[in-house]
């Protein structure tokens, strides 16, 4: 019987899954790679704080048909781990099933809305396509509402990499639609003691003054309990008007996760060996946003970037296809570690190392993230030689 490996996902992790199983499994005619997921496209989720949200997908289709990869347009909602295969649902809503050799979990993450009163009906969100759509509809239409503080304001519920790059895109966004003369004010709320608090002292710094520049605020030491129609209402009493919030806080794995029986951390993510193996289910790899895995030998982790869902996702599909082949396979490695943070109109910052030092600024490092969520994350042309070359895990991730 033919041997199937089976990808849950087309995101970074998902995509470079596949490519990377394809390429080792080339020439073997006994193997298939399927890959399950909406549609055939990469949703570049990274630029999604940005205009023209509708624009940022990238085709692949073209890439799956020339690297031999099957595509199932659909949503896995049930993995069977005793009998080796999924349950999805086509764009028919028919339930169907299908059997796999190796399965390689890369169903991503999303926001978790529900755990703050309001948050669900009333707060906006840049975790998908439709739901950063809707953002931006509403951020082009408040123009037609009449001026106010209120509609002038936008609150930003947390202090990480979303909540800044949204944040310092905010204040020349809202000109843009509200004219010059509209006084605009963007808050963030930040849970920890100071402005960006959970970054190394230096890049944290360089966030102030861009924000300070800028006029973006920072509230710290502040929680939110509850969104309401009109703004928000922290812990402490506190109230901030306002007819647009935005959440980007409480990042989980996808749902997928907890019907395999296995480790997990508190965001859910699959606990997974050197290989990328998940702990106890030696057919199943995890990849991308929904592994817990080790980066090398300091206590490092993968984060949920597409940085590491990249790296992830080449040595996933090795592993698993080089499973079936008799082939070594690759432990895991991603020594390295950089930021890049979009500062809107300030420019950027590009830190290097796990202590983030911070190695440019302003325009240098905008024109450094202009190329990395332009080019670098985007897949490769529909060419196989070059989508097998890029898809090496030991290839050079340039």
């Amino acid at each position: 019987m033919r041997k199937q490996i089976l990808i849950v996902g087309a995101g970074f992790s998902g995509m470079w899954s596949a490519l990377s199983a394809a390429r080792l499994a080339e020439g073997n005619a006994d193997i298939d790679i399927t890959v399950i997921a909406p549609q055939p496209e990469l949703r570049v989720r990274p630029r999604f704080y940005e205009s023209a949200v509708r624009s940022l997908v990238a085709p692949l289709q073209p890439l799956f048909d020339v690297t031999g990869v099957n595509f199932l347009r659909g949503t896995v909602s049930q993995i069977d781990a005793a009998a080796r295969r999924v349950s999805w649902r086509d764009e028919s809503g028919t339930v169907q099933q299908q059997r796999y050799d190796r399965l390689i979990l890369a169903s991503g993450s999303h926001v978790n809305r529900s755990q703050v009163a309001g948050v669900a009906e009333h707060a906006f969100d840049l975790d998908q396509l439709e739901s950063a759509e809707v953002l931006e509809q509403h951020l082009n239409g408040l123009a037609q509402r009449p001026d106010s503080p209120t509609r002038n304001t936008v609150v930003v519920c947390g202090g990480g990499f979303t909540g800044i790059e949204m944040a310092t895109e905010l204040p020349a966004r809202l000109r843009e639609i509200l004219g010059t003369q509209a006084k605009t004010r963007v808050v963030v709320i930040e849970r920890g003691p100071q402005p960006a608090a959970r970054f190394s002292e230096e890049l944290r710094n360089v966030i102030i003054e861009a924000s300070t520049e800028l006029g973006v605020e920072w509230k710290v030491n502040a929680e939110v309990e509850q969104v309401t129609a009109e703004g928000v209402t922290l812990k402490d009493g506190q109230t901030i008007a306002a007819q647009t919030v935005i959440w980007t806080v409480g990042v989980q794995a996808n749902d997928l996760t907890a019907q395999i029986d296995a480790p997990r951390d508190r965001q859910g993510r699959l606990h997974v060996n050197a290989q990328l193996q998940v702990i106890g289910h030696e057919e199943i790899y995890a990849t991308g946003d929904v592994a817990y895995a080790a980066t090398d030998d300091s206590g490092n982790h993968a984060l949920m970037t597409c940085q590491h869902a990249i790296q992830l996702g080449k040595f996933a599909g090795n592993n698993a296809a080089a499973s079936l082949l008799d082939i070594a396979p690759l432990p895991y490695r991603q020594e390295n570690y950089v930021t890049c943070l979009d500062l809107g109109a300030w420019g950027a910052v590009y830190s290097e190392g796990w202590d983030q030092q911070v190695k440019l600024t302003r325009a240098e490092a905008k024109k450094l993230k202009v190329s990395i969520v332009s080019e670098l994350i985007y897949p490769p042309a529909a060419d196989k030689a070059t989508a097998f070359r890029i898809a090496d895990p030991l290839a050079p991730f340039v």
